[in-house]
């Protein structure tokens, strides 16, 4: 899983999985859910995330994760 932040259009998609999206469906006003070949969702786009969304926290619970990655980190305030 990863999570993207477009800091110039304020979009953060949340990569659920690799594959290309061939079908997309707006789940609630400004929230895309892209969808696979199969009708696997794999991929979440949300619109305007700074105004709904606190971005300057990321809480994991209870995940099994064996590698975590931060490539980018940006100043609070940005």
């Amino acid at each position: 899983m990863n999570f993207e932040y477009h800091q110039d259009t304020d979009m953060l998609y949340i990569k659920l999985s690799n594959g290309i999206s061939v079908e997309s469906e707006e789940v609630s006003p400004g929230v895309v859910v892209d969808y696979d070949k199969n009708n696997h969702a794999i991929g979440i786009e949300i619109e305007d995330a700074g105004k709904f969304i606190d971005l300057s926290r990321l809480e994991l619970t209870a995940l099994p994760i064996v590698n975590l990655v931060i490539s980018e980190r940006l100043p609070t305030g940005a």
